[in-house]
């Protein structure tokens, strides 16, 4: 893994270029625009409002319950789908760099990361508004949020890593994992309680879903809630595995993207 190892190491000494090239992008996405980057925020107010009435009301949930579900679902959902994606996704779009300016692999995820972590923050504002709305206390257990947005980033990125090459290999790869999260995104309990599903096999395959406990982790304690154990252990077991996984991948064939580019 020595390869690997030095390329993130690099990367992370070189860290204020990815910084500047993730702000870059999320700044020229909304350049001479009055509200700017808050038309981030407002887009996904608009979509927590709107699909949690309609599915609060077709599924006969309190909405006092479900709208604070959905909403920190949908954010959380939004942060993992975009870094694993655009990710997978990076070399490809970043090949004109690749291929005349030398620098770490890694960089080029971080960007991504960190892009995409600034457009959260402008989500995660929409929390507090509703919690207050609906009057939710507040817990010892918002401070678990810390910890579990780390475990959560740690496990993205080894998926952005893995997912980096091959799709920068493999170009269908990128449609294909837009389907597979998709499908994960509707599996798992975003739009909808685990409560409305039958005891049994539904809920067994609920805890086989990674996304879930990777979700919770995240969400709970950002609803002052206590994530159950079995999330914990998951999602650092996933983690330990992924990136044993992902550096060994990236270090075998870390030499060959600029080739395939």
């Amino acid at each position: 893994m020595k390869i690997a190892i030095n390329d993130i190491s690099d990367a992370l000494k070189k860290i204020d270029i990815a910084l500047v090239f993730g702000w870059q992008d999320v700044s020229q996405r909304y350049r001479r625009s009055r509200i700017g980057a808050f038309w981030i925020t407002i887009n996904m107010a608009v979509m927590i409002v709107a699909l949690g009435i309609i599915f609060g009301t077709l599924f006969r949930m309190p909405m006092e319950e479900f709208l604070p579900q959905v909403a920190a679902g949908l954010i959380v959902w939004t942060f993992f789908m975009s870094v694993i994606m655009e990710g997978g996704a990076s070399y490809i779009e970043a090949s004109a760099t690749i291929l005349q300016v030398k620098m770490p692999f890694s960089t080029h995820i971080i960007r991504v990361l960190w892009r995409n972590l600034i457009i959260m923050a402008h989500n995660i504002i929409i929390i507090p508004f509703i919690l207050i709305f609906f009057m939710k206390p507040m817990t010892m257990s918002v401070f678990l949020l810390p910890l579990g947005m780390i475990i959560g980033i740690v496990n993205v990125l080894w998926m952005a890593i893995f997912l980096s090459i091959v799709c920068t290999r493999f170009r269908d790869v990128p449609m294909i994992v837009q389907n597979v999260m998709q499908i994960c995104f509707y599996a798992t309990p975003i739009m909808w309680a685990p409560s409305i599903l039958p005891d049994g096999m539904p809920q067994l395959l609920i805890q086989f879903n990674p996304f879930y406990h990777l979700l919770q982790v995240v969400r709970m304690p950002m609803l002052s809630e206590t994530p159950d154990m079995v999330n914990w252990i998951v999602c650092i077991s996933m983690a330990f595995f992924g990136w044993i996984l992902a550096l060994v991948f990236f270090d075998r064939y870390q030499q060959r993207i600029t080739y395939w580019l």
